[in-house]
């Protein structure tokens, strides 16, 4: 039987960064995946997604705001396939980087899926595998509506393999998936529709930029259907799919995709061997330290529920290797004041609390809230004008920012400083007495009065 001091179930990112950084400390460490090397971010997630979201931005350069520059738009000939072989062939330069560092830090990669034998014992293509400890980090999969006809749809993993984009599409659901797939196959040429259950999407962002978003869908023509829910879909003779909602009404588009949420990749594992508790919502239950309820099982990223993002898992993998492996005892992750983008269009960059989550923590009489609106200067020139939007929000009688949300051109790129500030304990007074760069977006945050 192979012995490890670390194994993980689950080669995305965050299980590999976890034993990189384990393996660097001295530990003998493995890596089991069935699939492909990075899970879904790297291989059906925020990389090709981001890679497609540029070419949707050239594509609006080009049509809307590039006459207003002086350059001549007509006969432009857009190729899916050249876009296609080339977001993969970065894909796959990318996993080839894994090599490398399993190598530099003598991480074993066990290709199969692993399922539990016991607290310390996994089952792998019929081998078992013991480990001191074990952390599960299979991420997640896309949750499909137990509705008649759901088969029909397809889920976001599904349109990386599409060789020609189809001519429309009906997206269903609210969240930051469902947006931004929207936005970039809008611009990309797509007759889209956008479906969500209540009154917007984004329902957990401040209202304030949402509301920017939903109008700058209008302009553009991307449709927004509110209050939808689905609850039947059906092939039709010609091929096309027709959805039917709950109100009664329909819908016809080539392509349905299903973005309403996500749900844990545990089915498999026989959890049960292990002992290993779950929440209501069917997460893996951790502490602040990821432990589960058995002391030699961890788990983080999409398994636990807790702010699914790719580089919050990788920090949370690596503050857990140092805490296990390097003596830092206190070491765990902070989930407080995660910077979050929204690769819409234009993009949304959000910091700490909504104005809503912050009266409830500190008082409506002990906030304040600072906003700034503006016409992008990108788009000033056209007829088009794009809005930007951005808010702060600040605590106590310091004035400590406890929110920071924009939305509009570049915002994608500006936050990050201002997440280091706000991470510091920054004051409004010290978002005043910075100099701001002149003209840019993020001035704003500095200037607002």
């Amino acid at each position: 039987m192979k012995k490890f001091d670390m194994i993980s179930i689950g080669g995305g990112s965050g299980g590999i960064a976890t034993m990189n950084r384990a393996g660097e400390h001295g530990a003998k460490v493995a890596v089991i995946e069935g699939n492909l090397l990075g899970g879904t971010c790297v291989n059906i997630g925020c990389v090709p997604k981001k890679i497609m979201w540029y070419g949707a931005n050239i594509a609006e350069a080009i049509h809307t705001y590039g006459p207003e520059y002086g350059f001549n738009a007509q006969n432009v000939h857009f190729d899916f396939s050249i876009l296609k072989k080339n977001r993969d062939a970065y894909i796959e330069r990318s996993r080839s980087s894994y090599d490398t560092s399993f190598k530099r830090n003598h991480v074993q990669l066990i290709e199969g899926y692993a399922k539990f034998v016991d607290a310390h014992t996994v089952e792998v293509n019929g081998e078992l595998i013991s480990a001191d400890r074990i952390l599960i980090a299979s991420g997640a999969r896309p949750d499909i509506p137990n509705i008649p006809g759901k088969e029909y749809g397809v889920v976001s993993d599904d349109i990386f393999e599409w060789d020609e984009l189809p001519n429309s599409l009906a997206v269903i659901g609210a969240g930051y998936i469902s947006v931004e797939i929207a936005g970039l196959m809008h611009h990309l040429g797509v007759k889209t529709d956008l479906f969500v259950r209540k009154e917007a999407p984004l329902r957990s962002f401040d209202p304030y930029i949402v509301q920017s978003l939903v109008e700058e869908m209008e302009k553009t023509g991307l449709q927004l259907h509110t209050y939808k829910i689905p609850l039947k879909l059906e092939k039709l003779d010609d091929g096309l799919l027709e959805v039917t909602f709950e109100d009664g009404s329909t819908h016809r588009a080539e392509k349905v995709l299903w973005a309403i949420g996500r749900r844990p990749n545990i089915d498999q594992l026989n959890l049960e061997a292990a002992g290993i508790k779950l929440t209501e919502d069917g997460y893996i239950a951790v502490t602040e330290y990821q432990e589960t309820n058995v002391p030699s099982i961890y788990a983080l990223g999409d398994v636990t529920g807790k702010i699914e993002l790719t580089p919050v898992a990788i920090k949370t993998g690596r503050l857990l290797s140092e805490r296990l492996f390097n003596g830092k005892t206190n070491a765990k992750m902070d989930f407080q004041m995660v910077p979050t983008v929204i690769f819409s269009h234009p993009a949304i960059g959000t910091v700490g609390l909504t104005e809503a989550e912050a009266i409830k923590e500190y008082g409506q009489e002990n906030i304040k809230i600072y906003t700034s609106a503006f016409t992008s200067m990108y788009t000033a020139m056209d007829n088009h004008r794009q809005m930007a939007k951005f808010k702060l929000i600040t605590a106590g009688s310091k004035e400590h920012i406890v929110g920071l949300h924009g939305i509009g051109y570049g915002v994608d790129e500006m936050i990050q400083g201002f997440a280091v500030a706000m991470k510091m304990g920054a004051t409004k007074e010290d978002f005043d007495a910075t100099v701001a760069i002149h003209p840019t977006g993020s001035e704003e945050f500095v200037t607002m009065r």
